[in-house]
């Protein structure tokens, strides 16, 4: 078990968009420079190959390089990768490369080719967990069909597999039971848009979308929510709620990499399948990124 002091889960960590080319190609230098920034205004660390990262339409070769890229730009102890895969195998294979890329832990969804029962569940975090580095789960039940309840979690935890879990169901009503079942098991805000509510109920970290557009601002509402500053929260979360709600949404990659596009970052292309908003919801992502860039909340 990590020592309490020393959870390189705990903070901000954004799962990183991934820079490419008009040719959609990575621009693995402009990478590196994104996280380096993020880490500079005010981030704790990063989350490469995660959903925002477009991980799935990724060569193995460019996965790799991706998790390199970001320990060469902020050091292993801030990086988190996503090592999720259909194979319980292939994602041990992948905590195994970021613990020997320097990585201090490792995020993992569950099996996700098919809907997963309890025991394939805790086998495929326990192969994982065998490579050695901390998992922290990642519950994301609309997309996977698995849903990791708190009663799971607290079996994860009892039995070694995971340290903390990236909770995206948006049913802030588990973040008691959690810590009911598992009180050393760290909750991680893992939807944008239930910051303040998860933060208030105790969690230690973020997994966050839109800091790649707006770090600073997006810290700042995080360590005044986890502080219990309602007064420098509240105000904070109404004003970019109409962009975090966004990160709940099918087109969220989209939408976060055209905000960084309006926020004067490099968003850029998305990889197919996946395509350009569409004219309606591009308009509204930009109004809305503009309004928070009128407010000065950069």
């Amino acid at each position: 078990m990590p020592h309490p002091q020393h959870r390189p889960w705990h903070g901000v960590l954004v799962a990183t968009a991934l820079p490419l080319r008009a040719d959609l190609s990575i621009d693995y230098d402009r990478y590196a420079e994104h996280c380096a920034w993020l880490v500079g205004n005010g981030c704790d660390g990063v989350v490469p190959n995660g959903s925002l990262g477009e991980y799935q339409v990724l060569t193995p070769e460019e996965r790799a390089r991706v998790v390199e890229t970001a320990v060469a730009a902020v050091g292993g102890e801030r990086v988190m990768p996503g090592v999720a895969a259909y194979g319980s195998a292939e994602a041990r294979r992948w905590a195994e490369q970021a613990g020997e890329a320097g990585c201090a832990s490792v995020m993992l969804l569950p099996p996700n080719a098919y809907r997963a029962d309890e025991r394939s569940v805790v086998a495929h975090y326990a192969e994982v967990a065998r490579s050695g580095l901390p998992v922290v789960a990642y519950n994301n039940p609309v997309d996977t069909k698995v849903d990791l309840v708190p009663e799971l979690l607290a079996r994860l935890h009892a039995e070694g597999h995971v340290h903390g879990v990236k909770e995206f169901s948006g049913d802030v009503r588990r973040a008691y039971r959690i810590a009911e079942l598992a009180p050393e098991l760290d909750l991680l805000v893992g939807a944008d848009d239930v910051l303040l509510e998860l933060a208030v109920a105790g969690a230690r970290g973020w997994v966050a979308g839109y800091p790649n557009a707006f770090p600073r601002a997006s810290a700042e509402l995080y360590r005044a929510a986890v502080a219990g500053d309602l007064g420098t929260a509240l105000p904070l979360y109404r004003r970019l709620h109409p962009l975090l709600r966004w990160d709940s949404r099918v087109e969220f990659v989209q939408a976060i990499k055209l905000s960084m596009d309006v926020a004067g970052r490099h968003g850029g292309p998305v990889r197919p399948p996946r395509l350009p908003l569409p004219p309606e919801q591009e308009a509204a992502v930009r109004a809305a990124t503009e309004k928070v860039l009128a407010a000065g909340l950069v």
